[in-house]
């Protein structure tokens, strides 16, 4: 049954991240970085200010928890902040602050412009849940079960590990695989026995240090070469790319 899905034999159970493997998310997620850490970066260093760039969305931010990815990026320009506290203002000069300014920026985005599926991943899943194999979705972010209701996908995963529930959990964020490596728990699957489905290089990192048996990539925007470096086994544009389940 796993040929069908282009996987190898003995995968028992799909981990899929959201943004950017099931939704088209990502792209949202990225211009609300860039205009709250712009709008940082201005007010603190001025018009000669340095920008934040899609290389620092792909190296600090992406697939990582939003403290988490605040903490990274503010360290590589050198920049220390009071870490706050999680009902911080979006106005608070402080880790947790900025993180819920990208969260507003965020939730407006969604709002105003809605959110689109990739279609080939949603038939993807759908042939993977017609297969028996059990699903998960693992992302960082805590606003996934809302947006998974949005486009009608809660049906297709029996398990969902997200930023509510790592926080409820303690659980630390990709790149450390403890989420998938829950998620795999939660579905009663040994992790050799489970494929991590992801498009951020932290992702990969988190697939190959969790011992998965197969991390596939998935290259939205063109990073095939570090994708493969940091761990997947192989890379697609898109999932429907993968085996002869169309």
């Amino acid at each position: 049954m796993t040929t069908q899905l282009g996987l190898p034999a003995g995968i028992h159970a799909c981990l899929f991240d959201l943004d950017g493997v099931i939704t088209r998310t990502a792209v949202v997620h990225a211009a609300a970085w860039k205009e709250t850490f712009d709008a940082f970066l201005r007010q603190r260093d001025g018009a000669e200010f340095r920008p934040f760039t899609d290389g620092d969305y792909d190296t600090y931010v992406d697939g990582r928890p939003r403290a988490d990815g605040v903490r990274a990026f503010l360290a590589s320009r050198d920049i220390e902040l009071p870490e706050g506290t999680p009902d911080d203002p979006p106005d608070a000069a402080t880790v947790q602050g900025i993180g819920n300014r990208k969260n507003a920026l965020l939730l407006s985005r969604i709002r105003s412009d809605g959110v689109e599926v990739y279609p080939g991943s949603v038939r993807y899943v759908e042939a993977v849940c017609a297969l028996g194999l059990r699903t998960a979705i693992v992302s960082s972010s805590a606003n996934t079960a809302d947006v998974l209701r949005s486009v009608d996908a809660e049906r297709l995963f029996d398990v969902r590990i997200d930023g509510v529930v790592a926080r409820e959990r303690r659980l630390p964020g990709k790149p450390r695989p403890d989420t998938f490596l829950a998620a795999a728990h939660d579905l009663g699957v040994d992790p050799e026995r489970a494929a991590v489905f992801e498009d951020a290089l932290a992702g990969m990192d988190a697939g190959r240090s969790g011992r998965f048996g197969y991390v596939v990539g998935v290259d939205r925007v063109g990073q095939t070469d570090a994708l493969y470096a940091h761990g997947a086994d192989v890379v697609v544009a898109d999932l429907a790319d993968l085996g002869d389940h169309r």
